[in-house]
């Protein structure tokens, strides 16, 4: 999914304060664009919070209405230096990008795709779509994977059941269950949870992973904190434990862990870098090769970095003007 801010929020995000307990992240809605704006809950990143391991970026939307919503309508668009994570609840989703990758992303099932150097891809929910919901999840990658080729991973995981709950585990392992896609960032987490009315579960997790659990439907507690929907409760590292408790309509929540990046970011529309400089020669070379702009001097002679389209699509999205201030790191 495309950031379709046509003024991508640019306050520096510092990095977040030490916690202890358990922190209560509020979600923002952002409408992503068009006449029948299609609104998500975003709550990564925020200025209280930039990153989950290496997860920096959360949208939660639905239940629409396709014919109210218009649903999703997301382009041609790029990115560079992140993977993107589709995971629906309702709905499907057409897929395609510059990789040669079309697939279909349907409820509980995992869609990956790792941008590299470089990828444009769209994202148009099917003409069947009667009400859409799910999340779009991004991590960023590490030093050593981010200039990788880009790739598109598909996997729909086997449900793990324990007394009041069932889990499906996309990336990393819970429960015993292990998701074979090759993040290219190690030590990640992510899964969903579904509770039954008021199940109390206890779960062995990793003592160097920060978590974060997003109230999907209704609300929970984890570890004695309430988090209500559409919340999400940051624990950091340290805990070998996590208590949850579902309330009287039961809970569906989405599940992220890992270890600290340890590397600080730039992240600014669909680009992950390192520094606004790279943030401003990943726009200037998106825009020169899908026609925008003329080339820059500067990029003569490099190759392309978002390679080619199937013919017959639809228009795809320029990027927004860079900020008139620079971005700063985070992490």
């Amino acid at each position: 999914m495309s950031d379709l801010e046509k003024d991508p929020q640019v306050e520096v995000l510092e990095p977040g304060q030490p916690c202890t307990g358990v922190e209560v992240l509020e979600p923002r809605e952002v409408p992503l664009g068009g006449p029948r704006a299609m609104t998500v809950y975003r709550t990564l990143p925020q200025k209280q919070r930039s990153l989950v391991g290496a997860w920096c970026f959360l949208d939660h939307y639905g239940p629409d209405d396709v014919a109210v919503s218009g649903g999703m309508e997301v382009p041609r668009h790029p990115h560079t230096g992140l993977a993107t994570v589709s995971w629906l609840f309702t709905g499907e989703i057409d897929h395609l990008d510059s990789g040669g990758n079309a697939a279909a992303v349907r409820p509980g099932e995992l869609n990956l795709m790792i941008a590299g150097s470089g990828i444009t891809h769209s994202e148009i929910s099917t003409p069947e779509t009667r009400t859409l919901h799910g999340v779009q999840l991004w991590y960023a990658l590490p030093e050593h994977t981010r200039f990788s080729q880009n790739h598109f991973d598909h996997y729909a995981p086997a449900p793990v059941t324990v007394p009041g709950m069932t889990a499906r585990v996309f990336i990393g392992s819970l429960l015993g269950s292990i998701s074979p896609v090759d993040t290219r960032t190690p030590d990640l987490l992510g899964a969903e949870l579904i509770l039954e009315p008021g199940t109390s579960v206890t779960l062995a997790v990793r003592t160097d992973f920060e978590h974060a659990l997003l109230a999907e439907t209704g609300g929970f507690e984890v570890n004695g904190t309430p988090i209500a929907h559409r919340e999400l409760g940051y624990m950091p590292t340290g805990s070998d434990t996590m208590h949850v408790t579902a309330g009287a309509d039961g809970a569906r929540i989405i599940l992220l862990g890992g270890v600290p990046l340890g590397e600080q970011i730039v992240m600014w529309w669909n680009f992950v870098g390192r520094s606004h400089d790279e943030i401003v020669e990943f726009r200037r070379r998106y825009q020169a090769e899908l026609g925008f702009e003329p080339a820059d001097a500067a990029d003569a002679g490099k190759p392309a970095l978002f390679g080619e389209f199937p013919p017959g699509q639809r228009a795809p999205l320029p990027a927004p003007p860079m900020p008139t201030i620079r971005l700063r790191p985070r992490e």
